[in-house]
């Protein structure tokens, strides 16, 4: 879920299900243990406790890290593409539906589906709730400002839940992630202001850009409730009722919109990006996520995220819009450092202990 992103939230506090099904706490690095907050990887259930590394190494593993948060990008510059073609609500809807049917398929016959009972749904209710409005606010968004501006606001994600965390649980950061994530605000906001330093003490942004950081606060908090909501069931579990959840919202938030909207006139290519949106960047990168978090760690995983802005920009010229202004450059350059940092960082602890 941009959306890759929801369901690998709960990817990653190092909880794994042995044989017997008895969970033992596992840390990855030192930087898991520090002020855990939820961006693109949080808890990662049944699982073994050390995970083959495939015949090709490490490398491929990164590869596939790689390649899920380049599918997880394209949300920014297809939503940017269909933004007007319909309400936000009725395209989240579709989403959303398609999303968790194919996520209900995969869980009925790996888990069984079976009714959780009525306090684990108003768990999955509540961090529905706060996937439904970032969702919505990105698409809504998307019909005033850039897939580049959102993908560079869409780094914020760990420092606003860093923040929501510290006031709602005490936790607090480790020096490298709370380096990465000052360093990931620096290139975001240089991004968004075009390294104009007075366009920034002027606040100069456009509508969009303000919708999608209201976005960002829920995107936050969500990360938030995923660990305080989280009792130990499977992740395909929880993300399909956090989809099937999302999808009532949005039936809720789009249903004075269903009878107006213009179907029958709507062309299928947008039909097929929305169906995109649902497999790939939603329930394909689910499991890549799934693959490699066990086998490089929460952290360096999470660090790939930082990625997203260069994969926009990359794609976005692929599709013939043009580089952004030279200025934008140097803030994408941030970025991507405060990626090295953060696996720079997974490296060294792993190495002291």
């Amino acid at each position: 879920m941009t959306q890759g992103s929801l369901i690998v939230e709960k990817i990653g506090t190092g909880r794994v299900a042995s044989a017997s099904q008895n969970r033992l706490s596992v840390r990855e690095s030192r930087l898991d243990a520090d002020g855990k907050i939820a961006d693109l990887c949080f808890s990662m259930k049944n699982r073994p406790a050390f995970p083959a590394i495939p015949a090709g190494g490490v490398t491929t593993v990164h590869a596939v890290t790689l390649l899920a948060n380049l599918m997880v990008s394209t949300s920014f510059p297809v939503g940017k593409e269909i933004a007007h073609a319909l309400e936000p609500g009725v395209l989240m809807l579709i989403r959303f539906v398609v999303a968790a049917a194919l996520m209900g398929v995969y869980v009925y016959f790996r888990h069984g589906l079976a009714w959780p009972g009525w306090g684990a749904l108003w768990r999955y209710a509540a961090i529905a709730l706060a996937v439904t409005i970032f969702f919505w606010c990105m698409f809504e968004s998307l019909r005033y400002t850039s897939a580049l501006n959102t993908s560079a606001l869409f780094t914020t994600v760990p420092v606003l839940s860093a923040i929501i965390a510290f006031f709602v649980a005490g936790e607090r950061l480790g020096r490298y992630r709370f380096a990465a994530l000052a360093l990931g605000l620096v290139g975001a906001l240089w991004i968004i202001f075009r390294g104009d330093p007075e366009r920034l003490f002027a606040l100069d942004v456009n509508k969009g850009d303000g919708i999608f950081l209201g976005g960002c606060v829920a995107f936050g908090l969500y990360g938030v409730l995923i660990k305080r909501f989280d009792r130990g069931e499977p992740t395909a579990i929880m993300t399909f009722w956090i989809l099937m959840f999302s999808a009532v919202f949005y039936l809720i938030i789009a249903g004075k919109d269903l009878v107006a909207s213009p179907w029958t006139t709507t062309g299928l290519e947008i039909y097929g990006w929305i169906v995109y949106l649902a497999v790939v960047s939603t329930v394909i990168s689910f499991f890549m996520f799934q693959y490699a978090t066990p086998r490089i760690g929460p952290t360096r995983v999470l660090a790939y995220s930082y990625f997203i802005p260069a994969f926009v920009l990359l794609i976005d010229w692929a599709i013939g819009r043009g580089l952004p202004p030279a200025m934008t450059l140097p803030g994408i350059a941030i970025v991507l450092i405060a990626s090295l940092i953060i696996q720079r960082g997974a490296i060294e602890t792993r190495q002291k202990r």
